[in-house]
């Protein structure tokens, strides 16, 4: 048994300052003051905050591309990830040989006995077919609960087939998710591009417009509405997003979405940095402007957004980005941030943006566990819910720096960024595998039913 004492437990609607017992992998008692029972392990929080774990719903550990491999596999991922307070993660599985059954089966194959979080994932669906349509229910009942369609890319779905897509899943329940850029417009902005010799990295981001991303912001919303179902966005990065998004709320449409800490702390200034270094920021949708960065804060306070994800897709500085340094279009997209993802927004939101705890609480864990099906086992503090924890000491300020990150990858996006706020301790399931900054357990992360 373990309890935490004198901890401002954020719950759903208050924050209480009390006592929190957790007996095996439940939580069984929350009151101003809980009896410390015979032989419990007694867990300070006073000047604490005391979080359901974090959920991050969107990572993409172990993934090949056309161009490499990401740094972080599902070890080194997910340890990355606990230590900055995640408790659970939603992964990205793709299809293999066409077939999303293999394909989910694959991943859940190699993560398994590899992850020190929970797990579970999306389906990915890069193609759209007869027998992607009959293995779309066969998944749902595997455990899948969302999928996602690109309408960017070389695996990116038509309209058509998109509208197939959700036509497919809508009697399953699963949500839709989308990857929103115009992948015809980057590639003929790149075709250009490359036609004038204009390839090196400052051009990733003029490739990319944030009208490239509102567009497909508004077909994609389109064809969920003419099948009266709602539709999921994922890394929202640019003001011309969010309006696209309240727009079509305003029409009726019934339209989730997330963003990611990187586009609230870093801009597209990072891409004219000197000795290439602007390849470390290289990612889809890019770093946006100062302007977009204000937007994007304001509506998480407002309540625009639902989920904060880290989009880690990490790849090595040295070796994988800089190789392509002369040709950004050969760069592979994509940064490590699994980790800094909780503390990072943590910081702006609560300690720059006056956001109460409760609120910074349901974007980081309540609503992901609620849209993915995972909630109330997951996403709150309350009896009978997983004794996941993370307990953020408030007081405690320190630089970001790859010296003190767990990612493989040979850098981190957020180097030399002062917060304040630091994960101290996570509990997974009743195990206490980080105390006081430091990994105590490690691969004792489930895959979630």
């Amino acid at each position: 048994m373990i309890i935490i004492q004198q901890g401002e437990l954020v719950l759903t609607d208050r924050i209480l300052t009390g006592d929190l017992l957790i007996d095996g992998d439940k939580i069984v008692a929350i009151d101003e003051h809980v009896p410390v029972p015979e032989g419990a392990k007694v867990i300070d929080a006073k000047g604490c905050y005391v979080f359901p774990g974090f959920i991050d719903p969107h990572t993409h550990f172990q993934m090949t591309n056309a161009l490499a491999s990401t740094a972080d596999d599902f070890d080194s991922g997910t340890k990355a990830a606990i230590l900055g307070g995640t408790t659970s993660i939603i992964n990205f599985a793709s299809p293999e040989e066409g077939s999303l059954c293999k394909g989910l089966e694959v991943h859940k194959e190699r993560a398994a006995g590899h992850c020190s979080c929970d797990y579970k994932f999306h389906m990915e669906l890069v193609e759209m077919n007869d027998t992607v349509a009959g293995e779309i229910p066969k998944v749902v009942e595997a455990g899948v609960s969302s999928f996602k369609v690109y309408l960017a890319y070389g695996f990116r779905l038509t309209d058509r087939e998109i509208y197939d897509a959700i036509e497919a899943i809508k009697p399953t329940g699963a949500l839709v998710g989308a990857h929103c850029e115009n992948g015809d417009l980057i590639d003929a902005l790149v075709a250009d591009k490359r036609k004038r010799g204009e390839l090196d990295i400052s051009n990733h981001p003029l490739t990319r417009p944030a009208m490239i991303e509102s567009e497909s912001i508004k077909r994609f919303s389109t064809i969920g509405a003419s099948l009266e179902y709602p539709v999921h966005v994922v890394h929202v990065s640019s003001k011309e997003g969010v309006e696209e998004i309240l727009r079509e709320r305003a029409l009726g449409h019934t339209v989730t979405c997330e963003t990611c800490p990187q586009y609230l702390v870093l801009d597209e200034s990072r891409y004219s940095l000197p000795n290439y270094e602007g390849a470390k920021y290289v990612m889809s949708p890019p770093l946006r402007t100062k302007v977009d960065q204000m937007t994007l804060k304001e509506a998480l306070v407002n309540g625009t957004f639902q989920t904060i994800g880290s989009d880690h897709c990490s790849f090595n500085f040295e070796g994988q980005k800089l190789k392509s340094r002369h040709d950004f279009t050969r760069i592979p997209g994509g940064i490590p941030g699994a980790e800094e993802r909780g503390i990072v927004a943590y910081d702006v939101l609560v300690n720059q943006c006056n956001m109460s705890a409760v609120d910074f609480m349901k974007l980081v864990s309540e609503n992901p566990a609620k849209l993915y099906g995972m909630y109330p086992k997951k996403g709150t503090l309350a009896v009978g819910s997983d004794g996941d924890i993370t307990i953020v000491d408030k007081s405690v300020e320190h630089v970001l720096s790859k010296e003190s990150a767990h990612t493989k990858a040979d850098y981190i996006p957020y180097e030399g960024i002062s917060v304040t706020g630091k994960v101290r301790d996570v509990i997974l399931r009743g195990h206490h595998v980080v105390q006081d900054g430091s990994l105590t357990e490690s691969y004792l992360g489930e895959c979630i039913p």
